[in-house]
């Protein structure tokens, strides 16, 4: 089946390289993954250099979406250069309609900057406009504010909050979804927001 999306050259925001994993990415990747405050509000646990090993072996592989239930994976850096400072993704969760959720992780030492709320506009533009998907969603755990924060201003709006829905790490966790439609995304980037605006979920 030809993919729907296939990413092999990066995408490029105001700041940001948005491209495929390389095999030379794991100090990078590792250095993100196995940090407590890192994991803190995901279902994994800080993880180990041989389990970012295997994470980064799947994550090289997701370059395309050719169907339904399938995963782009993009490692994030500074368009001036550098190691990975982030961890962006789109998942096509149903065809018939047409939903597609965006995720992202990006190192503690780059927060504050904007720089996840670019790389997660990129993704949600590419899920609209070469997906061609209705909506966008995002799914974090309800205590993860700076998360909540971040979607609100790309313009998803909070759509439910789930109650003790989820049992995580040894206790139950309520869930909120954010969420944005094709026509509000639409009216989001005429009004100058998306890509290039300043300003858990990823890899759950």
């Amino acid at each position: 089946m030809p993919a729907l999306v296939h990413v092999t050259d990066p995408l490029v925001t105001e700041r940001l390289l948005l491209r495929p994993y390389e095999p030379g990415d794991l100090d990078a990747l590792h250095d993100m993954q196995s940090r407590p405050e890192v994991a803190h509000y995901l279902y994994w646990e800080p993880r180990t250099r041989s389990e970012s090993q295997s994470s980064l072996v799947r994550k090289v592989g997701w370059t395309c979406i050719s169907g339904q239930g399938d995963t782009l994976n993009l490692a994030v850096t500074r368009r001036s250069g550098g190691p990975v400072i982030g961890d962006v993704l789109v998942t096509y969760t149903s065809a018939p309609h047409q939903q597609a959720e965006v995720g992202y992780l990006f190192h503690p030492d780059v927060h504050g900057q904007g720089l996840a709320t670019e790389a997660t506009a990129a993704m949600v533009d590419l899920a609209f406009d070469q997906l061609g998907v209705h909506r966008v969603f995002a799914r974090l755990d309800a205590r993860n504010l700076p998360s909540a924060r971040l979607l609100e201003r790309l313009g998803l709006q909070r759509e439910a909050h789930l109650v003790q829905n989820e049992w995580v790490k040894g206790e139950w966790v309520d869930e909120v979804i954010y969420a944005v439609r094709a026509d509000e995304w639409a009216a989001v980037r005429s009004a100058g927001g998306g890509v290039g605006q300043r300003g858990r979920t990823a890899s759950r």
